[in-house]
């Protein structure tokens, strides 16, 4: 064998040119303008700084990591054939929940303190950036509540569990449990979105009801109770149907099967059936879709909060990137064309943040005016944050090249979450008809909000350009068809008003 110098391996083989591994962040110092959006929102930022401090810990990261690597597993029956219907999940996503719950995710709004929903939708975005997942049984829990108002009674049963800061995770009935968890069975196989065409059945027991019927999508399926729609005598009507009965047995929901997801992993969505579940009736028969749809209209602060969550983590990630890897004798962040990009996208996450915080000052608000533009400003953030989430995340994913399509990193699972908001609680079609629904129908919803977009006039001569051409375009609401073009265009005009008004300068200039 010849004789020669050895190259020296470990030299040839060192992680060099690679950033450091995260160590501890802060996602609330480390974030100056959500400091400044919450400060306008009127948040109580002395509690959501321990919570941006806690959830940045890279602990917290790690968790969750194992809850969605480490998916959900149905466990129908135990070994002598008796039915369990139950999810099992691994600890960490306990601990993701029992965090959140403290944080008070699901509490916060409802407990009277100061800019409650602002502070709602703040928990919402530092949680998304971790483990959006877990995210779902929170939410659910959190807008229950006004669905609870229909009925006295039931409300005043379920209401001290369900705003409880403890999380309890075990399957027992209701008065056994030192905090609840809700969720919701709505849609049917022939229905999605056509909630009419409900086909479960509520069949009267004395002062209660029994179901009987399929849902193609229960959210939280171990939760302790689900807002549901079914069909009784009056018409359509909503119900909450608990795990447990009152003389303590499990209440017949069947676990058909968990959904195969292409993301959101930690959490579970289940197929259900109910073989006579006993069930408690929400308000009037008849008024189901009056009822569900105030869950529904705040399960939308979160699916319009969510997505600039996910902005934020996939932008940290290729800032972090770029900062630390450098390529053809320059550092990325340093490299013209990588810089446009990165401002690009951090101009629509800001948009979305400050946008999304705007409109949960609506639902802090008191009075009508507050209430018609929380209607329709929410409807605008969901539809135009989680159109732009995915792109936006893609290009994080493609800021590291192929390191961000890899598991290692969060862009993948980033990446798989990103199109879910926007399908949850009413797809792109679906809230743009809702957009001119409420338009048509709520004068004053037309009303504030042309108000919100006339109070950034005169700052900057693009946008005033901009909202004459949408009004000349659309001097009255638009045919079916353009309703995207619709709302999308109205929805850019809003987010740049608030952006105008509460980050003036460069940010605002550079979005219009």
């Amino acid at each position: 064998m010849p004789k020669y110098d050895l190259p020296d391996l470990d030299a040839l083989t060192e992680a060099s040119n690679q950033p450091p591994l995260q160590g501890d962040t802060d996602l609330w110092q480390g974030d100056p303008a959500l400091r400044a959006a919450v400060a306008a929102a009127g948040g109580q930022s002395a509690g959501l700084a321990a919570v941006g401090r806690a959830l940045g810990r890279r602990e917290m990261r790690e968790a969750g990591r194992e809850a969605n690597r480490c998916s959900p597993r149905l466990e129908l029956f135990d070994r002598g054939g008796r039915r369990l219907d139950r999810v099992h999940f691994h600890p960490a996503y306990h601990d993701l929940l029992r965090f959140g719950i403290g944080a008070g995710y699901a509490a916060i709004a409802w407990e009277g303190g100061p800019g409650g929903h602002a502070s709602h939708a703040t928990i919402i975005y530092l949680h998304s950036q971790v483990e959006p997942g877990t995210c779902c049984p929170m939410t659910m829990t959190y807008a229950a509540v006004p669905a609870l108002h229909a009925s006295p009674a039931v409300e005043t049963a379920w209401r001290p569990g369900l705003l409880s800061r403890k999380y309890d995770g075990t399957d027992a009935p209701r008065a056994d449990k030192a905090g609840l968890t809700m969720g919701m069975a709505m849609t049917e196989k022939q229905g999605g979105s056509d909630l009419r065409s409900t086909v479960t059945r509520a069949l009267r027991d004395g002062d209660d009801y029994r179901l009987f019927g399929h849902k193609w999508f229960c959210s939280a399926p171990m939760s302790d109770g689900f807002v549901t729609l079914a069909q009784a005598e009056g018409g359509l009507s909503c119900f909450l149907v608990p795990r447990w009965q009152p003389d303590g047995t499990k209440n017949p929901i069947h676990l058909m099967r968990l959904k195969d997801k292409l993301g959101n992993r930690a959490n579970a969505s289940a197929e259900i059936e109910y073989h006579g579940a006993w069930a408690q009736l929400l308000g009037e028969e008849g008024a189901g879709v009056r009822v569900i749809i105030d869950m529904v209209h705040h399960t939308r602060l979160d699916t319009a909060m969510a997505p600039a969550g996910l902005m934020r983590a996939a932008l940290a990630q290729a800032l972090y990137w770029c900062e630390g890897r450098s390529a053809f004798q320059r550092r990325l962040i340093d490299q013209p064309l990588m810089r446009a990009v990165l401002a690009d996208l951090t101009l629509d996450w800001l948009g979305a943040l400050f946008l999304g915080l705007r409109v949960a000052t609506a639902f802090d608000g008191k009075g009508e005016e507050a209430h018609a533009f929380a209607r329709i400003g929410v409807a605008l953030a969901k539809f135009l944050s989680n159109k732009r989430c995915p792109g936006l995340v893609y290009e994080a994913m493609e800021a590291l090249g192929g390191m961000g399509y890899v598991e290692d990193t969060p862009l993948p699972m980033l990446f798989r979450e990103s199109p879910l908001n926007s399908i949850w609680e009413g797809s792109g079609n679906v809230i743009c008809l809702d957009i001119l629904r409420t338009l048509a129908r709520e004068p004053l919803a037309a009303e504030v909000l042309r108000a919100e977009l006339e109070a950034a006039r005169g700052i900057v001569a693009g946008y005033d350009a901009a909202l004459a051409a949408h009004f000349a375009r659309w001097p009255a609401l638009p045919v079916e068809a353009e309703a995207r073009w619709f709302a999308e265009s109205l929805a850019q005009l809003l987010c740049a008003s608030v952006l105008l008004r509460q980050r003036p300068g460069p940010v605002a200039q550079g979005y219009v």
